[in-house]
């Protein structure tokens, strides 16, 4: 089993910064693929970025391409996904999984784990 656990999400006003963290432990998971997704409210959850753990490839969804990235820590076993340049309609929570299958994907119903999510609120 894995455990993943988000943080860093707050209120941010639009143009800012902020770095999301997603804190991995549990079985082995080097070979894993993992993911950030986000649901804005009254929507369906979205693929944002994934990465291969081991290798360090990684892709980024095209609507936010050019202002998110994706990264790793394997000492300290952690995700993060930097945003910059917020825009409102960014506000979501944000989700970190995981995916056994060490194949990046875009689709959520290929990820087995999830964490519980961090706001992101992008005001005006």
């Amino acid at each position: 089993q894995v455990q993943l656990v988000e943080s860093g999400g707050g209120l941010v006003q639009a143009g800012g910064s902020v770095r999301l963290s997603c804190a991995v432990s549990g079985e082995t998971f080097g070979r894993y693929t993992m993911a950030w997704f986000r649901q804005a409210p009254g929507k369906e959850r979205e693929f944002v970025a994934a990465i291969r753990w081991s290798a360090g490839a990684a892709y980024i969804t095209n609507s936010v391409k050019d202002r998110f990235a994706i990264s790793r820590d394997n000492v300290k076993n952690t995700m993060y996904l930097q945003m910059n340049s917020l825009k409102l309609e960014d506000t979501a929570v944000y989700y970190c999984a995981a995916d056994s299958g060490g194949l990046l994907s875009g689709r959520a119903g290929d990820y087995e784990y999830w964490g519980q999510g961090t706001q992101v609120t992008v005001s005006s």
